[in-house]
């Protein structure tokens, strides 16, 4: 970005002790620590925290969270308040210039302002839960990372409203691929989600299935807890440093969520004049209202330097890239809505399933699916989010969009009633793999021809098309069936492909390109760790429709939204088919000596002490089961970098509530902790934990207990 101007002061920093000194008089960084509030730690390293009062349990959340990750949420939070390059240094320079940008920080103050006042009294305790922790125990954290103490109820605010409006809604990645050729690091999400209503299960259960997908690191990493106090008994995950559970059950209800790339962000062009100090619009200047940022960079010896970052705004929001002759300003929705921290805790605490609904209604979250199931059998997928309403015209709102125009404004969003929904449907099922929602249940039910263009895409993918095969199998969906399904691995795409791809090479054949193939036609056709030929069919299917197996150039079948299960597929050039798989047999005889080489010999989990073969892949190939890995070692081996993280098999019948759960990864981060790659096993094995919820089993088989 050409904005930025860099002064050189050197400023001298307070001595440590001293600055620790400063912090803790910090006003409201401290609070009274909370009576009765007890936490118990199950062998998986899972906290039950056990409150007198909703603020108590805030507390404990926050004190929970940062001892298993606290490192990890200091790190998060400098970032958030767009400050980690004044406490560690320009590698987080980039990170501060796009929060600063987006005054983050200043928001979060001002959104705490507008909390109620009962849900600012928890925020605020949250965040002194963290701080009590760092307060008992500072030498389980690193010493750098407490620069970013103490933390206060606007961090806690800031953190979620960066990760869910310039990390998940919006981020520089996406404005960096919109303008060159760059796959953006968000790219390619796979989450998996299914509600199943009693008739669809045998007549017995409702079952939810929890299925994130993310990459296994910094703020994408999950965290799982129970939260119990009078009236709430409330179990899940969320990510690292998040007050709220994003995906919840409970003895009542439950709901997961899914990415559905809502556009609610635009990029506008915007036209220059008066040497750069003012934008056309409607044919007149307009001058850009301006501020400074003061960024402060950690030098190597501890020094720090400053540079000023000028931010520009116009009428669609601050620029946010400036270069080549292109200026682009970033509209960003949903930011005049401070409480959608409070309305995840209201869907958690819902009493019933009207109740819920009118939570999601307030459409405070501004993206991801949301999918609900309770033990009434209700079962429900919202396409949630702050969808503007966008003005009539031939834009691409998937590009960049003129900004020279009130043409092109948009200042409303459509309200609940006009999301796509699906409630209580005939199938007995709704499901979402991140695809548009058109496949929520199937025979479809939502017309996308009745919404507008820009609501969603129409495109599915290989993995959904696996997930509607099972769920329109008519054999039940039991609860052991379900937990059988989230992990298998045969490739739908491999069910479409080879045999055309036989068909050409009978026609263009050749000895190699014969003995490939029978490699083929004998593999089982799974990711599975054990599958000899699944190496290289996926080297053979990057060749042909690229590395995230979503260029469909050379598929005969273009993709028909109305019919999922045989398009797309075939080969637009079997030639050119023949020729990719012996350029494929070539790479993967060389580089791992046969052609039958088992997937989980070259396919690993890495995780700490352990080094265990993997199974699953993208869900470009068409697996239900997601793992994604890195790129090629020295060793020609690639390492899970990306897949199942929390994964909640939920039941509700007569006889309770039941749960099949595991944080693929474990739940801690912090050095030395037991738990930091203890269900790495699982996750090889393909197995799972039960539900822990009798407190009489806690006091006997906890491993770590928490009295305040």
């Amino acid at each position: 970005m050409k904005t930025l101007q860099i002064k050189t002061r050197q400023m001298k920093t307070l001595p440590a002790l001293l600055a620790a000194c400063l912090l803790a008089l910090t006003p409201s960084a401290r609070a009274d620590v909370p009576a009765g509030l007890e936490i118990l730690w199950d062998p998986f390293g899972i906290a039950h925290v056990y409150a007198p009062d909703e603020a108590a349990l805030f507390f404990g959340y926050g004190f929970a969270q940062m001892h298993s990750h606290g490192d990890l949420v200091l790190k998060l939070y400098g970032e958030s308040r767009g400050r980690a390059a004044e406490y560690w240094g320009r590698e987080y320079i980039r990170n501060d210039r796009w929060v600063r940008t987006h005054d983050v920080a200043g928001r979060a103050a001002r959104w705490l302002e507008e909390q109620t006042p009962a849900f600012r009294a928890n925020l605020e305790a949250f965040a002194a839960g963290m701080n009590a922790y760092a307060d008992r125990h500072p030498e389980a954290l690193d010493a750098e990372r407490q620069r970013a103490l103490p933390i206060t109820a606007a961090d806690v605010i800031g953190h979620f409203h960066r990760i869910v409006h310039f990390s998940y809604l919006s981020s520089f990645a996406r404005v960096r691929a919109a303008v060159q050729d760059y796959e953006p690091a968000m790219g390619g999400i796979e989450s998996n989600a299914w509600a199943l209503a009693p008739a669809r299960t045998g007549g017995i259960e409702t079952i939810l299935l929890m299925n994130p997908h993310l990459p296994w690191r910094d703020w994408f990493t999950y965290y799982e807890i129970r939260l119990t106090a009078p009236g709430i008994d409330l179990y899940g995950a969320s990510q690292i440093g998040f007050p709220v559970l994003r995906f919840c059950f409970s003895d009542t209800h439950g709901f997961t969520q899914t990415v559905n790339g809502i556009n609610a962000a635009d990029l506008y062009a915007l036209t220059l004049t008066d040497d750069g100090q003012s934008w056309l619009y409607d044919g007149e200047a307009r001058p850009f209202e301006t501020r400074e940022e003061t960024l402060r960079v950690r030098q190597p010896d501890g020094s720090l330097t400053e540079e000023i970052l000028p931010v520009r705004h116009s009428i669609h929001g601050p620029v946010v890239w400036d270069d080549d002759g292109l200026t682009l300003a970033l509209r960003v929705a949903a930011l005049d809505r401070p409480h959608l921290i409070e309305q995840y805790w209201q869907m958690a605490l819902a009493p019933d399933f009207e109740a819920y609904q009118a939570q999601v209604r307030r459409l405070e979250v501004p993206t991801f699916n949301i999918t609900y199931a309770d033990r009434e059998g209700n079962v429900m997928y919202l396409y949630n989010g702050t969808l503007p309403k966008r003005p009539p015209g031939d834009w691409d709102w998937t590009g960049i969009v003129p900004g020279d125009t009130s043409a092109t404004l948009w200042t409303e969003y459509h309200p609940y009633e006009d999301l796509p929904k699906v409630i209580n449907p005939p199938t007995g099922w709704v499901q979402n793999t991140n695809d548009p929602p058109w496949t929520s249940t199937w025979p479809r039910i939502l017309d996308p021809d009745t919404f507008p263009s820009y609501t969603a895409g129409r495109e599915h993918t290989f993995r959904s098309t696996r997930s509607l095969r099972f769920l329109t199998d008519p054999e039940p969906l039991t609860f052991d069936r379900v937990r059988h399904l989230q992990g298998d691995s045969r490739l739908e795409g491999a069910d479409r492909l080879l045999p055309p791809l036989a068909a050409a090479v009978a026609v263009h054949s050749s000895p190699e390109a014969v003995d490939a193939l029978n490699v083929l036609l004998r593999w089982d056709r799974r990711v599975d760790p054990q599958s000899g030929g699944a190496v290289l069919y996926a080297n053979w299917v990057a060749r042909l429709m690229g590395t995230t197996f979503n260029d469909r150039s050379q598929l005969a079948l273009a993709q028909d939204p109305a019919d999922p299960f045989t398009t797309p597929g075939g080969l637009a050039d079997p030639a050119h088919a023949v020729r990719e798989l012996l350029a494929a047999a070539a790479e993967t005889r060389t580089r791992h000596g046969a052609l039958d080489v088992p997937w989980g010999d070259v396919h690993r989990i890495r995780r700490g002490p352990h080094d265990l073969p993997a199974r699953g892949s993208s869900g470009g190939l068409g697996s239900f089961h997601v793992n994604n890995y890195g790129p090629p070692g020295d060793d020609h081996t690639r390492e899970v970098v990306f897949g199942d993280t929390f994964v909640a098999i939920v039941g509700w019948s007569d006889e309770g509530l039941r749960a099949d759960l595991r944080l693929s990864y474990g739940n801690a981060s912090q050095p030395g902790s037991p738990h930091a790659h203890d269900q790495v096993e699982l996750l090889a094995r393909n197995t799972f934990r039960s539900l822990i919820r009798s407190r009489a089993y806690l006091e006997s088989h906890h491993t770590r207990r928490d009295q305040f």
